[in-house]
């Protein structure tokens, strides 16, 4: 995360170290906001990349490995709420909130953005008015007992 590299940067380089392990212990989050346009034209929206660092990621902070937590939010979504810039974005996106010019716009990785949005789109492609999301009617799930 280019947030925590800026932070790190601050200190002089034999000192960075020692800064990466103390920080790596005592960090609780960070959030990177971008005020962006709503599709209406009226007021704007916070678009938010999510990191929590769970013990994967404190590891990576300490071993000086900043470029592989981005991966590690990307996986690390569904169970600690953490979320990429570029995953938001799709979710603004396909909520209508902003235009699709604005989301690829605001991202560092438009090819990425794009697949994320193919990858939702081909997802939820069943999951239309009248269906429970797996592409079969409502009440026809069989439960396991």
């Amino acid at each position: 995360m280019q947030t925590i590299n800026r932070v790190i940067n601050v200190f002089p380089p034999h000192q960075q170290s020692q800064i990466r392990a103390q920080l790596s212990f005592v960090l609780e989050g960070v959030v990177c906001q971008s005020l962006l346009p709503r599709a209406s034209g009226t007021g704007r929206v916070a678009a938010l990349e999510i990191m929590i660092p769970n013990s994967a990621i404190r590891n990576l902070i300490r071993e000086d490995k900043m470029h592989q937590i981005y991966s590690q939010m990307q996986i690390g979504q569904g169970v600690s709420g953490m979320r990429t810039l570029n995953q938001h974005l799709s979710q603004l996106h396909a909520a209508g909130t902003i235009t699709l010019e604005e989301a690829i716009g605001s991202s560092s990785d438009p090819n990425e953005l794009q697949q994320i949005m193919s990858s939702s789109a081909a997802a939820g492609a069943g999951a239309g008015p009248g269906t429970s999301g797996s592409g079969a009617p409502p009440g026809s799930r069989r439960e396991s007992r």
